[in-house]
């Protein structure tokens, strides 16, 4: 019996080769990925600034800012003068009966046209605070634009690093799948020979099975991480380069996080801006109360306008000042000056919430993302044990003191660990990038990527001050 465990450990000590090689960093991860094709591979920066052009997320919400830029003008509109022309003519027929019993008829074609003017001098300072109001949420607005570009650019990264890992995973189980497809044949061979029981097969075969599905599973799951790249990137990915972690730009500690998140980040700005909105709104509201003055300036001309025949043309001119003064509306202006105090209120009430979810994100990524840096290297020492491992027991079933089935059992370890160093560097690189998010750093200029960063300024100033087209800016 010894013997034949002799015979065993000799025949797999000879095919050590097909053991899949240790994978210690990402790098070798990406070797298989990477090299055919090294010229047309795509790196990590440049998924991002593709992202950051193409996502349709980020440019329907580009849109959606740019749309939030024309309540500006329309709140100046209220400074502007408001210019009305009017145009009528017809046929009448007029039919009258005079004081002497008489009748006069006629067919007329009257028609007039005028022009009036209206100037708006005082309304409560409604149209100043509306305009207050307006270029605050434009403000609120970009920090909006800006948290869902770091959300893109966050799902760009998972998506990314997902496709590099689950890549790396499918070449792990495709060399697991070799060698046990390799020591399947090897014990089918020492069967025929007479060295093992068909127990020895039936494991082994067992053993390639489970291999299979595995590598079946890591081949779908691929397959998906590849739609979801093409989904956010806006390409499918083709050869990837490895990831690189951001801690250079990362806080140096958990307190310098927290700081920066709750003072930095777009979704505290933007709450921000929204409590601003909000009290503006209770002094649009109270300014409905307060007594309103305009100036109105018209002239017509009218022609056969006049049924009793006495006027053939008609021309004139006016200026008119008028001055109102609310005194009672059945209550409406009060409720609603009472209403924008109360959602004032609840503005305030939800800047606290986000300030203190912001805070508990940034405390979650900062020690996700210390945790991964240990996970990482926990891993790496795993994968090494395991390699030792499985070489020792191949030297031990050399010299009769291991089965096959230990052998197997020491590759399905180190497969295992291969895999979780693998989830262990994606999870790395994403907690960085969760982290720089979470802070609010997570953009363009922070990151340099090759890219023109998009400004939400330039839309805003070409339409600010329009006084008149139906044109966007970009021609539509």
């Amino acid at each position: 019996m010894i013997g034949r465990a002799a015979r065993a450990g000799r025949v797999l000590t000879r095919h050590r080769s097909g053991v899949a090689p240790v994978l210690t960093t990402w790098t070798t991860l990406a070797l298989c990925c990477a090299l055919p094709s090294a010229a047309s591979a795509e790196a990590l920066p440049e998924a991002l600034a593709k992202a950051y052009q193409t996502n349709p997320q980020l440019n329907a919400e580009r849109a959606r800012q740019r749309a939030t830029d024309e309540n500006v003008p329309q709140a100046l509109a209220g400074y502007r003068p408001q210019i009305v022309a009017s145009l009528s003519a017809g046929l009448q027929s007029v039919r009258n009966l005079l004081p002497d019993n008489t009748i006069q008829t006629a067919n007329l074609k009257p028609w007039i046209i005028g022009v009036t003017v209206t100037q708006t001098l005082f309304n409560g300072f409604r149209t100043a605070n509306s305009v207050r109001a307006a270029e605050l949420q434009v403000q609120s607005g970009r920090e909006a634009l800006r948290n869902v570009g770091q959300g893109v650019l966050l799902d760009a990264v998972t998506a990314y690093t997902n496709v590099l890992a689950n890549q790396s995973l499918v070449e792990a189980q495709r060399s697991n799948v070799a060698f046990l497809r390799e020591t399947l044949a090897v014990t089918q061979r020492r069967l025929n020979a007479g060295d093992v029981t068909p127990t020895d097969t039936a494991q082994a075969e067992a053993r390639l099975n489970r291999g299979l599905a595995d590598l079946n599973a890591a081949e779908v799951a691929l397959a998906v991480s590849q739609a979801t790249y093409a989904q956010v990137i806006g390409n499918a990915p083709s050869q990837l380069r490895p990831a690189e972690v951001v801690d250079r730009y990362l806080p140096k500690s958990r307190e310098d996080a927290m700081t920066m998140a709750i003072r930095q980040h777009p979704a505290v700005m933007a709450a921000s801006f929204d409590v601003d909105v909000a009290s503006t709104n209770i002094r649009i509201a109270e300014g409905t109360l307060l007594p309103s003055a305009s100036i109105q300036g018209s002239a017509s001309k009218s022609r056969n306008n006049d049924p009793t025949l006495g006027t053939f043309a008609e021309d004139q001119a006016s200026i008119v000042a008028n001055v109102t003064a609310p005194i009672y509306d059945g209550g409406q202006a009060a409720a609603q000056t009472r209403q924008a105090k109360e959602i004032t209120a609840q503005s305030r009430l939800v800047l606290d919430q986000v300030r203190n979810q912001t805070r508990t994100a940034a405390v979650s990524a900062w020690v996700a993302n210390e945790g991964a840096k240990i996970t990482v290297s926990a891993s790496e020492s795993e994968v090494k044990a395991a390699t030792v491992a499985l070489q020792g027991v191949q030297r031990e079933a050399a010299g009769g003191q291991r089965t096959t089935v230990d052998v197997l059992n020491s590759q399905a370890d180190l497969i295992q660990a291969k895999a979780r160093l693998i989830g262990a560097l994606r999870d790395r690189v994403i907690a960085s990038y969760t982290l720089l998010s979470a802070v609010g750093h997570l953009d363009v200029k922070t990151l340099n990527l090759n890219t023109p960063d998009y400004l939400p300024e330039v839309h805003y100033q070409q339409v600010r001050d329009a006084w008149h087209g139906l044109r966007t800016p970009s021609g539509q």
